[in-house]
Formats: structure tokens, C-alpha cells, sequence
């Protein structure tokens, strides 16, 4: 991958981060012209957000504090490992779950 195509998608990979809105939004963003570098973390922080709905919808019917703080230190520690791959510009796949998520998600293009 180019410098320019990591440069180009930035801003693209950065937002998908914030939020699950962020992630959909994203994936607009990269709609036309496409990038690798932009799809790749579109992937990955759209997959962490629904991870992370996915089990607040679990937690909310079975409630336990030490539940909750584990998904929410999972999570900002998922989210920081891969919005600091984008920033930085390197293609990281967010440990143990990364694969997954290029390989499930390969409707974003």
C-alpha cells in the first residue's frame, strides 16, 4: 500500500471509529473512490462496534457490574489499539477478532 492511498483514506478510517454512526458513515465516505487502507478499518471499528452493541444487548438483561466493566475495558481497549492504527497509518487487525471481522464484512467495499 502507497503512502498516498494511506494518506487519501485517512480521515475515512479515523471516522469509522467514532461511533457505530461513524463506521456507517464511513462506509459512504469510501463509496467512490475506493480504498483499501479506509476499507480495511471500516471493517475492523465497524465490526468492535457491533461486538460491543451486541453484548450491551446480552448485559442488559443479565446485569453484573464486573460484567459491564469488562466489556467496556474491552472495548476502549479494542478501540484504541485500532484508532491508533489509523492515526498512525498501519494496517492492524484488532487482536483475535480482526480476521473475523475482514472476513464477515466483506460487503464494505
Amino acid at each position: 500500500m502507497t503512502g498516498s492511498e494511506i494518506k487519501e483514506g485517512k480521515t475515512t478510517a479515523i471516522v469509522a471509529y467514532i461511533t457505530i454512526v461513524g463506521a456507517l458513515i464511513a462506509i459512504s465516505m469510501n463509496s467512490e473512490p475506493k480504498n483499501a487502507y479506509a476499507r480495511h478499518h471500516t471493517r475492523q471499528a465497524f465490526g468492535l462496534h457491533l461486538v460491543f452493541l451486541g453484548c450491551a444487548l446480552f448485559l442488559s438483561v443479565w446485569f453484573s457490574k464486573y460484567a459491564w466493566l469488562a466489556l467496556y475495558t474491552f472495548h476502549f481497549a479494542m478501540w484504541f489499539y485500532g484508532f491508533l492504527g489509523a492515526v498512525s497509518g498501519k494496517l492492524n487487525l484488532l487482536p483475535v477478532i480482526g480476521p473475523y471481522f475482514q472476513k464477515w464484512f466483506t460487503f464494505i467495499q
